[in-house]
């Protein structure tokens, strides 16, 4: 099974996919994700991306379809959560035919809608503990004990600088202007399904659950 998992930062995308990729066995593809980890490795499309980042430009359409056709190649377990791509009409093309010659479909786009007002006071109130990284938040989950991580115990935490207000209009838009292209494609084709992100994280996963089981 391959999905696109669509919706803004902090809509919730990533701990959803955490909890695919636990239940079902299916592998995240964050193309910037991907492209660190190629250009790390040295792989022959890391090195294409890593000359073309190191001269100030854009990774092109090309390379990033490259980068997903290379980890496709490399296994999927129970299927692909697509996240970050396809952005483009052209990459939604590019990413039927990568299917196409390994013989699979794209079978779901789930986009998680959020409410934008909500999404700020969400991305305001988000810190992490420094050393293992669990998340908080300052209204929706605070540690049991004031000021000590639930996990492992650290009494040091950190927010992330852009996570402030203007930064998230910011990304609303810019969301907004990448999506408006693809979701047509899908639609006509039946394959979108809406989920409000701004329920609890359980009311989400099992709204997902209901759409891949033919019942959403």
């Amino acid at each position: 099974m391959n999905i696109i998992l669509l919706g803004p930062p902090g809509a919730g995308k990533g701990t959803q996919a955490q909890r695919l990729m636990t239940t079902r066995g299916m592998v995240q593809l964050s193309t910037g994700d991907m492209l660190r980890a190629a250009v790390k490795a040295g792989s022959p499309v890391g090195l294409q991306a890593k000359a073309v980042m190191d001269a100030g430009q854009l990774v092109s359409d090309d390379i990033v379809s490259a980068l997903i056709g290379e980890r496709l190649d490399q296994g999927i377990g129970g299927g692909a959560i697509f996240d970050g791509y396809p952005r483009t009409a052209a990459q939604a093309e590019a990413l039927d035919g990568l299917l196409e010659a390994r013989d699979q479909t794209l079978d779901f786009v789930i986009e998680l809608e959020v409410d934008e007002a909500a999404l700020i006071e969400r991305v305001e109130g988000r810190y992490t503990c420094a050393r293992c990284g669990t998340g908080y938040h300052d209204r929706f989950k605070l540690p049991k004990v004031p000021g000590v991580c639930d996990v492992c115990g650290s009494t040091e935490f950190k927010r992330r600088p852009d996570d402030n207000a203007e930064t998230v209009r910011t990304r609303m838009q810019e969301y907004r202007a990448k999506t408006a292209p693809i979701l047509p494609i899908y639609q006509v084709r039946g394959l979108v399904h809406r989920v409000d992100g701004m329920a609890d994280i359980e009311h989400v996963a099992q709204s997902i659950d209901a759409i891949l089981a033919g019942r959403g």
